[in-house]
């Protein structure tokens, strides 16, 4: 896609599952990858895998819940490459259980990882952003932002948060060049997936038009290219990626 190659970017959560998929992808398009993940051996091996292939890549060892630290690995991430131009939060987290049997400990992880984490990422690397005029963040949300899910309180309430953070900094930065656009993936196979059994997989896989579950590799396409000069006139968007499971219009 126009605009990828060369471009430095970040993916957080990146060393597994969608994130991982993601940075692979933007490998091959020739995005020099900065893979955060609290992970750091995992985010070594999935840049290992990248400059294997022929691009270029960094790991790095990030709790994107600490401000400081994301402000660490940022500095880290553009002495190695340049200035940041691309931004991909990917990296969350949850525990299922009816809101009724969380507890405020669980709450606090919830929020910390899938609200402040962005939020930390993005004060940080969007004020350099600003100060170039470029910029494109793509926000991994989820479904259960957009229509809830059972179990999931929390986590829905950080995921639609990030929806309209993401619209509202759009409208504040679209004069800068920047772009923000969100990305809300439905079930996918993942562990936490799996973790919930094989009755629920079946029957999401029944209730899904396409009658599967996605594969981290469902969501790159996409990623890449809200992160390229293609989608350069769009901004405040969001998409699910759901198999039909999920439809607005």
């Amino acid at each position: 896609m126009r605009g990828l190659k060369g471009k430095n970017v970040i993916v957080t959560g990146g060393a597994s599952g969608i994130g991982q998929a993601i940075s692979l992808r933007l490998g091959e398009e020739g995005c020099n990858v900065g893979i955060f993940d609290l992970n750091g051996d995992g985010a070594n091996g999935v840049a290992d895998k990248i400059r294997a292939a022929g691009g270029t890549a960094h790991g790095y060892a990030c709790d994107i819940s600490d401000y400081g630290v994301v402000e660490s690995m940022v500095a880290a991430f553009e002495s190695d490459c340049g200035p940041t131009g691309g931004l991909v939060n990917n990296a969350g987290w949850d525990k299922s259980m009816p809101f009724l049997d969380t507890d405020l400990a669980l709450w606090h992880k919830v929020v910390a990882i899938n609200l402040y984490g962005p939020l930390n990422l993005c004060h940080v690397v969007l004020k350099g952003m600003a100060e170039r005029n470029a910029g494109r963040v793509v926000n991994i949300s989820s479904d259960a932002g957009r229509v809830g899910s059972s179990g999931e309180a929390v986590y829905a309430a950080c995921k639609g948060g990030l929806i309209a953070f993401s619209k509202t900094m759009s409208r504040e930065l679209s004069r800068k060049g920047i772009t923000l656009n969100t990305v809300c993936p439905g079930p996918t196979n993942t562990p936490l997936l799996a973790e919930q059994g094989p009755k629920l997989v079946a029957a999401l896989e029944r209730a899904i038009p396409m009658r599967r579950v996605a594969e981290p590799e469902d969501y790159p396409g996409l990623v890449a290219y809200f992160l390229s000069d293609d989608a350069s006139y769009v901004t405040g968007q969001t998409i699910s990626v759901s198999g039909g499971l999920t439809m607005h219009g």
